[in-house]
C-alpha cells in the first residue's frame, strides 16, 4: 500500500509542476528614462484556463511576467501619479519588453479602481488582494495565507513572512483576542477576507514608530465589506469508532463598532487548542516597554507550563473555549477583555535508557512512566484605550490566571544499583494578577515620553506525594521502615511585584536622537516548602530535623538609568546603549537576615544596514545580569524528586553573560527570491552551575557562582526560492556548545554539536493539487569525559492539498522517521500518516469530511535528550488510528 503511495505522490507531482510558460520581461521607465520602481504589471488572460500574472518592479524598474503559452493576455502596468497604459500580447516565445509610462498632469481627486493589485508595497508594509491568489475553495484563513507569496504558515499555525514571525495579528486594525496567529489561521473563515497586510516594524503606539526599535511583525486582516456589520462562522462536530468525537464551533460577529469572537473546542482527539507556546506568548507579551529592562526566570520550571509542555500522549480529551469582545464606547476609547479556559485530561508512557555520564562507574537506567495528568486554567483580561489624538495615548488593563492541575504517575526504574516502582501525585493550585498601565504623550515637536507600570501578585500552591514499597534515596532523606513508604511535599510561593519605567525620546533631528530611561523593577517573595513521612501507624516523620524544609522572605530592587544614543549616517544606524543598574536584595531566613547592594553596567549596541537592494543586515551585542530565583537562596534541602534532593546557596549573586548576534536578510519579489542569515553568539562568564554527587541513580544536587567561561554558536539560515509554479525552500541550523559538569566533585568539559537541514519543494498552482515533499536530517553530537555519542534522525514528509471535480478536498501527508544511534545499536523506523476528504457545494453551508489520523496506527516515536551528566533515548508513546466522519454548518 505505501508503495502505490510513493508512486501516486511522484507521479502527480511530476504531471502537474511542469508546464509550458513563457517568460515576458523589461524595463517601466518614465519619459525620461528613470526607472519606476513598485510599479505593477497586471497580465489578464482572455480564458479561464489560465492565470492572471502579475509583478512588481524592482529598484531599477525590471520586470518579470510569466505567461502560459499560446494565450492572449491584455497588459496593464500601473504607478501613482502616471496614466496606465494598456497594451495586448499573445504568449508565443520569449519577450523582451520596455513600457515608458507618461505623468498624470490632469489626475482627479477622485478614481475609480476597476481592478485591484495583487500586492502592493509601501515601505514598511506589504498588501495583498487575496481574490488574485485563491480559488474560492479555501476554508480556513491559513489556506489562504499558504497561497501569497512570501507568507508561510506551519502545521502549529505559526505564520511568517520572509522568514520572519509574525507576532500580532489585527481584524480591521484591532488587535484579535490576544495577537496570537495559532487562534486566527486556524478558525477564521477564509471567505470573509478582503485583503492582508503584513506591517514591519509594528509599534501599538503609532506616535513610538520609529523611536523604539521593534522586530515585530503585524498581520492586518482587511474584511470584505459585506461582512463589515455581520454574523459569520461554522461549526464542525465529528464522530468516529471506540467513541471518539470532536465539536468545534466558531462564531465571530464584526461591526464598526462591536467585535464579539467565541471559539470553542470539545474533542478526545488529540487536537490541542492551547499549547505551552501561547502561554509563553501570554507571559512575555504582557508588557511592551518593560521588555528587556529587567530579570525574567526561566518559565520553562514553572508548575503549571510542565503540564501544556507535553505534546505527546496515548490519549487526550479537552474543552476549551474562548471569548473575545471589543466595544467602541465612542470615537477615542475601545474597552476590550478576553476570557480563555481549557480542561483537559491525559494520559502518557514513557520508555527511556538513561546513560549516567559518572567518570568513575558510568551506567545504565532503564526506566518506564505512565501517567494521568488533568489541567484546568482560566485566563482573562480586560484591557481600556484611551486615544485622545495621535499625541496622546492611555492603556489600562487587568490579568487573572487560575490554575488547578494534578497528575499521577507511575514509574518504574532499573538499574545495577536499583529496581523500583514509584507512585507520584501532584496537586498544584495557583492564582495570578497583574495590572498594568501605559501612558505615552507627545511633550514637543522633539519629545515623546512614555510611562509603564506594572503590579503582579502570584501564588503557587505545588503538593506532590511519593510512594513506594521500597526505600528511596538512602542515606539522602531520613526515612523510618514502614511496610510503605508515604512521602507529602507541601510548598507555597508568593511573588508580589512592582515594576515601573519612565522614558523620554528626544529628536534632536532627522538624524539624530537621544532617549533617557529612568526604571525600578522591585520583587518581593516568600518560599515556603515541608517535606515529611506520613507512617502506616498515624505518626508523621518530619524530616525538618534533618535540616529539610524552608521558610525564607526575599526582596529584590532593581533602580536602573539609561541612555541611549541613536544617529543615522548613509544607510548605517546606529545605537550605542548603557544601563547603570543598583541592586539592592535582602534575604531573611533560618533567624538571619542578610542585606546586600551592587551595581553593574550593562552595555549596548546596535547597528542596523539598509542595503539599495533591499538587503537589510543587524548587529546586536547585549550585556546581560540575571539573579537568582527565591527557591535556588533556600539553604536546607528540598525533595525535588523520587531520585533527586536539592539545596539551595543563600550566598548566590548574579549570572554574567554577553549575547551577540547578526542577522541578513534579503528579498526580492521580482525573482521570487528570499533568504536570510544568522549568527547567535552567548558567552557566560559567570552563571548558576549545578553541583551533583552521584550515588547509583540517586542525585544530591547544589548550586555555586561557576566563573569559568562557556560557549555557544547558533548559525541559521532560510532560503526560498519560486520557480515558475515550483517553492524551493531550505532551513539549516549548526548549535554548538561548550560545557562544564560538575559531578562526584569532578569538573569536567563537554562538547555538544547539532546540526540539521531540510529542504522541500512546493507547488503553488492556483487549480490542481498542490504537493510538497521535504527532508531533514539531524546529527548530533555529544562528547564528555567518559566518551562520544552521536545520533542521527532523518524525516521524510510529504503533504497534499487537492481540489477537485469542484466540490472535493483532498488532503494528505505522510512522515517517515529514522533514528539511529550506532553507539548504542538503537535503529528503529516509524512512519505516520493523515488523510482527510472534505465535499461541500459552493452554495451550500453543509460540507462533510471523512478524516483519518495515524493512518498506519503507528505506537511511538523516539528522541534523545542530553544534560551534563545524563543522556537520554526515549520511546513516547502516540495516540492510535483515529478515523472521524465530521459534519460541517458555515454560517
Amino acid at each position: 500500500m505505501r508503495k502505490h503511495l510513493y508512486k501516486i505522490i511522484l507521479l502527480l507531482f511530476i504531471n502537474y509542476t511542469y508546464s509550458q510558460e513563457i517568460t515576458y520581461k523589461g524595463f517601466v521607465q518614465d519619459s525620461v528614462q528613470s526607472p519606476l520602481p513598485n510599479a505593477n504589471i497586471l497580465a489578464f488572460p482572455d480564458s479561464d484556463d489560465a492565470e492572471t500574472a502579475f509583478a512588481i518592479t524592482n529598484e531599477k524598474g525590471a520586470y518579470i511576467l510569466r505567461l502560459q503559452k499560446g494565450y492572449t493576455y491584455q497588459i496593464n502596468i500601473s504607478y501613482i501619479g502616471y496614466k496606465k497604459l494598456v497594451v495586448n500580447t499573445t504568449a508565443t516565445e520569449k519577450t523582451t519588453k520596455n513600457f515608458v509610462l507618461q505623468e498624470d498632469v490632469n489626475t482627479l481627486d477622485g478614481v475609480e479602481i476597476t481592478y485591484k493589485i495583487p500586492i502592493e508595497v509601501k515601505e514598511d508594509t506589504t498588501v495583498y488582494d487575496t481574490d488574485a491568489f485563491t480559488n474560492g475553495k479555501e476554508r480556513k484563513l491559513r489556506e489562504t495565507l499558504k497561497k501569497l507569496p512570501g507568507l508561510d504558515v506551519d502545521r502549529e499555525g505559526n505564520v511568517t513572512s520572509n522568514g520572519k514571525k509574525i507576532t500580532n495579528v489585527l481584524v480591521d486594525n484591532k488587535p484579535f483576542f490576544t495577537g496570537n496567529t495559532k487562534m486566527a489561521v486556524n478558525n477564521i473563515p477564509a471567505n470573509v477576507v478582503d485583503q492582508i497586510e503584513v506591517i514591519d516594524n509594528y509599534s501599538e503606539i503609532a506616535m513610538l514608530k520609529g523611536l523604539q526599535d521593534t522586530d515585530k511583525m503585524a498581520l492586518n486582516i482587511k474584511l470584505k465589506k459585506d461582512k463589515k456589520r455581520f454574523l459569520f462562522g461554522d461549526l464542525d462536530v465529528a464522530a468516529g469508532y471506540k467513541d471518539r468525537y470532536a465539536v468545534h464551533p466558531n462564531v465571530f460577529y464584526y461591526s464598526p463598532k462591536t467585535n464579539i469572537n467565541f471559539i470553542g473546542d470539545i474533542n478526545n482527539t488529540g487536537e490541542k487548542a492551547f499549547t505551552f507556546s501561547d502561554y509563553m506568548e501570554f507571559e512575555g507579551g504582557f508588557s511592551k516597554i518593560l521588555a528587556g529592562s529587567g530579570s525574567m526566570s526561566s518559565l520553562f520550571q514553572s508548575d503549571f507550563s510542565q503540564f501544556l509542555n507535553n505534546n505527546d500522549f496515548k490519549e487526550r480529551s479537552q474543552k476549551f473555549g474562548a471569548l473575545n469582545v471589543r466595544q467602541a464606547i465612542n470615537s477615542t476609547t475601545d474597552i476590550s477583555g478576553y476570557v480563555i479556559a481549557s480542561k483537559t485530561d491525559t494520559d502518557t508512557e514513557n520508555q527511556t535508557e538513561n546513560l549516567y555520564q559518572n567518570n568513575n562507574d558510568p551506567f545504565t537506567e532503564n526506566r518506564t512512566t505512565t501517567g494521568n495528568a488533568n489541567n484546568f486554567f482560566t485566563i482573562g483580561k480586560i484591557t481600556l484605550d484611551y486615544d485622545p489624538t495621535y499625541k496622546e495615548d492611555f492603556a489600562f488593563n487587568t490579568f487573572v490566571k487560575l490554575t488547578n492541575n494534578n497528575g499521577l504517575n507511575t514509574i518504574n526504574t532499573n538499574s545495577p544499583t536499583n529496581t523500583n516502582s514509584i507512585r507520584t501525585a501532584n496537586d498544584i493550585d495557583a492564582l495570578t494578577l497583574k495590572q498594568n498601565v501605559t501612558y505615552s504623550r507627545k511633550l514637543s515637536d522633539n519629545h515623546t515620553g512614555t510611562l509603564e507600570a506594572t503590579h503582579s501578585y502570584t501564588i503557587d500552591k505545588p503538593n506532590t506525594n511519593w510512594q513506594t514499597d521500597k526505600e528511596i534515596l538512602q542515606g539522602l532523606i531520613p526515612l523510618q521502615t514502614d511496610d510503605v513508604y508515604n512521602i507529602q511535599q507541601t510548598k507555597e510561593v508568593k511573588t508580589h511585584s512592582v515594576n515601573a519605567i519612565v522614558k523620554d525620546y528626544w529628536v534632536l533631528n532627522n538624524y539624530n536622537h537621544l532617549y533617557f530611561s529612568l526604571g525600578v523593577n522591585s520583587t518581593f517573595n516568600s518560599f515556603v516548602n515541608e517535606d515529611v513521612q506520613l507512617l502506616s501507624s498515624g505518626e508523621i516523620n518530619n524530616f525538618n530535623t534533618a535540616d529539610f524544609g524552608n521558610n525564607l522572605k526575599h526582596n529584590f530592587i532593581d533602580t536602573y538609568v539609561g541612555l541611549e544614543y541613536k544617529f543615522r549616517t548613509g544607510i548605517f544606524t546606529f545605537k550605542p546603549a548603557v544601563y547603570q543598574h543598583y541592586f539592592n536584595w535582602s534575604l531573611h531566613q533560618l533567624q538571619t537576615k542578610t542585606t546586600n547592594t551592587k551595581t553593574v553596567l550593562t552595555p549596548e549596541f546596535t547597528t542596523e544596514i539598509k542595503f539599495k537592494n533591499g538587503a537589510k543586515a543587524n548587529f546586536k551585542y547585549k550585556a546581560n545580569a540575571r539573579f537568582p530565583s527565591v527557591n535556588n537562596l533556600a539553604s536546607n534541602f528540598i525533595l525535588r524528586n523520587f531520585n533527586s534532593v536539592f539545596r539551595g546557596n543563600a550566598n548566590l549573586e548574579n549570572e554574567f553573560f554577553h549575547t551577540t548576534s547578526f542577522n541578513y536578510t534579503k528579498r526580492s519579489l521580482l525573482r521570487g527570491l528570499f533568504y536570510n542569515l544568522n549568527v547567535r553568539y552567548n558567552k557566560k562568564t559567570e552563571q548558576l552551575k549545578g553541583e551533583t554527587q552521584l550515588q547509583g541513580i540517586n542525585q544530591f544536587n547544589s548550586l555555586i557562582l561557576f566563573t569559568q567561561p562557556e560557549d555557544n554558536w547558533v548559525f541559521s539560515g532560510n532560503f526560498n526560492k519560486r520557480i515558475k509554479k515550483i517553492r524551493a525552500k531550505y532551513r539549516g541550523s549548526y548549535n554548538y556548545s561548550n560545557f562544564y559538569q560538575l559531578v562526584n566533585a569532578e569538573t569536567q568539559k563537554n562538547t555538544s554539536g547539532r546540526f540539521s537541514n531540510t529542504v522541500s519543494l512546493e507547488t503553488v498552482f492556483k487549480k490542481g493539487p498542490n504537493l510538497e515533499v521535504g527532508y531533514t536530517q539531524t546529527d548530533s553530537d555529544y562528547n564528555t569525559s567518559v566518551g562520544k555519542n552521536k545520533y542521527r534522525s532523518t524525516n521524510f514528509f510529504t503533504y497534499l492539498d487537492y481540489v477537485f471535480l469542484e466540490n472535493f478536498t483532498l488532503k494528505a501527508e505522510y512522515n517517515f522517521d529514522n533514528y539511529v544511534n550506532k553507539d548504542r545499536n538503537i535503529d528503529n523506523t516509524f512512519d505516520n500518516a493523515m488523510v482527510s476528504l472534505f465535499y461541500q457545494q459552493e452554495d451550500s453551508p453543509w460540507g462533510f469530511e471523512i478524516k483519518a489520523t495515524n493512518l498506519f496506527d503507528t505506537q511511538f516515536k523516539q528522541d534523545n535528550s542530553f544534560s551534563t551528566f545524563l543522556i537520554s533515548d526515549s520511546k513516547t508513546f502516540i495516540l492510535p488510528r483515529i478515523v472521524l466522519f465530521k459534519i460541517s454548518y458555515k454560517l
